[in-house]
């Protein structure tokens, strides 16, 4: 009899264990490629994960995420989107341009959706068809910057200022737009845009440096991933200069530029996590689900470079956001 109960408990112990890798196994796997190892991306990290766990999906748990970093190479953010699909993760998440369209291309002629965050145009890079009805089994929200306001800002902080530079990577497609828009709206603030394009990383710090060679009174950020994970080649030739720098989000400004009309990234990358638990519930499918804006933005300036150029906050900003910079 003893031999009996040892033999069904051992019976139900290995039912029990086959149980538990039965559901460890069937945790959704989801894998999230970031573009740049930058702050503002990271943010928008942190509210992924934030998201997913609000609405239910906590990682180790009910999900394994695979989260991934490309250090600003495309090509790496490709051949991880392969991995990802060819390992049939159940959705990808892109942070910034080049990770979305890097998921998009590898899913493919596959079921695997891709929610992206952080992408400024996903219409002109084509990786949904409309804003309201994307239709490529692809959605996720898109940063949308508040130019006006940037540029009003840049106004009432530099009343005599003429001139704006602006330095763009040219296969950005989120730059390109925004740096259209800019010059758009230009004329209405009495500025003039001297552009500066790159290509990649290494052109950055001499880019910046013929940049404030042409007579501009600063500079303005966008979201641009490559010059903003090159930020200090921009802000050491600028400060050279006696040239204020201002950004697109919050930790520019930590990190040493004067001021910006700021994006919220951790909110931003909560609705794109919120947005991934609805596809991976089955409560939505990604090519039917809007792309979702994020365009509200919040003045913050950095008190210690605003003293470095001995510049007073201008009346208009006395209840901005106030940081100092990161040591």
């Amino acid at each position: 009899m003893k031999n009996f109960r040892k033999i069904i408990a051992f019976i139900l112990s290995a039912i029990m264990t086959l149980s538990f890798a039965s559901c460890s196994d069937s945790s959704l796997k989801v894998g999230i490629i970031q573009i740049a190892p930058h702050a503002s991306l990271d943010n928008c990290y942190e509210g992924i994960v934030e998201g997913l766990k609000q609405a239910g999906y906590e990682n180790g748990k009910n999900i394994t995420i695979d989260y991934q970093n490309a250090n600003g190479e495309t090509a790496t953010s490709n051949l991880m989107a392969k991995k990802m699909v060819s390992s049939k993760y159940d959705i990808i998440i892109g942070i910034a341009t080049p990770a979305a369209m890097s998921a998009y291309s590898a899913t493919r002629n596959t079921d695997i959706p891709v929610v992206f965050s952080a992408v400024s145009d996903p219409v002109t890079i084509q990786i949904v068809k409309s804003l309201e009805k994307p239709e490529y089994n692809c959605t996720g929200t898109t940063d949308v910057l508040n130019l006006e306001a940037q540029m009003e800002m840049i106004r009432t902080f530099l009343p005599n200022a003429k001139k704006i530079g602006v330095l763009y990577t040219t296969s950005e497609q989120n730059s390109v737009t925004h740096l259209n828009k800019f010059k758009s709206i230009a004329p209405d603030y009495g500025f003039e845009i001297v552009a500066v394009g790159v290509t990649n990383a290494t052109e950055v710090a001499t880019a910046a440096k013929t940049l404030v060679s042409k007579g501009i009174d600063c500079i303005n950020n966008f979201t641009d991933n490559n010059v903003v994970n090159n930020l200090s080649s921009v802000l050491n030739a600028a400060n050279t200069a006696n040239i204020p720098v201002f950004g697109s989000e919050v930790e520019q400004v930590k990190n040493g530029c004067i001021a910006a009309e700021g994006l919220d990234y951790v909110h931003l990358g909560r609705e794109t996590g919120m947005m991934a638990a609805k596809i991976l519930e089955g409560d939505a499918k990604a090519g039917e689900m809007a792309v979702k804006l994020i365009s509200e933005s919040n003045p913050v300036y950095n008190n210690d470079v605003l003293k470095e150029f001995g510049l007073t906050l201008p009346d208009a900003y006395k209840t901005a956001e106030v940081v100092t910079s990161n040591k």
